[in-house]
């Protein structure tokens, strides 16, 4: 089952987020979502700065995605699956619920930045009717260069 999280659902989104990401945690350039911690997720959920979806199924959390709207837009980020559960569809169910939402409140595009060095990932956005949109290196929060592609999706 898919639902948007409440802000007392913040562990269940890390949760989710640090056994999806763990597997870079020796990559070149770590990513930072492993030094993010349950309660600055849970301040995001209340300030309204941030939303989040969860799957759960049984009671097991599997997937979670963070998100942020603005006037015309969905930008979505850290969607984690758990190692486990990948090839269920469960990124792209959790990806098609929120293209319903921003379809429903009338946005016009849903986006994600993505690493380079992550192909498998801009496979996946594609896969879902996602374009390259553009290359950027931003600077992530631990301080490092990351290779990155913008990606959209226009919806009507």
């Amino acid at each position: 089952m898919i639902r948007l999280a409440a802000a007392d659902d913040a562990h269940l989104v890390h949760h989710c987020m640090i056994r999806a990401f763990e597997e870079y945690r020796y990559a070149d350039i770590p990513s930072s979502a492993l030094d993010e911690a349950v309660n600055s997720i849970e301040e995001s959920f209340r300030s309204g700065m941030e939303q989040a979806l969860v799957y759960v199924e049984d009671g097991i959390p599997w997937g979670s995605v963070r998100f942020k709207t603005d006037a015309d837009s969905l930008y979505f980020f850290r969607l984690s699956v758990c190692p486990e559960a990948r090839g269920r569809g469960i990124a792209k169910s959790m990806l098609a619920w929120l293209e319903n939402m921003a379809r429903e409140q009338e946005k016009t595009k849903l986006w994600c930045r993505v690493r380079m060095s992550v192909p498998q990932n801009i496979l996946l956005y594609q896969s879902m009717g996602y374009q390259v949109h553009k290359e950027e290196v931003v600077i992530n929060p631990n301080g490092f260069p990351v290779r990155t592609v913008l990606m959209q999706k226009e919806i009507s």
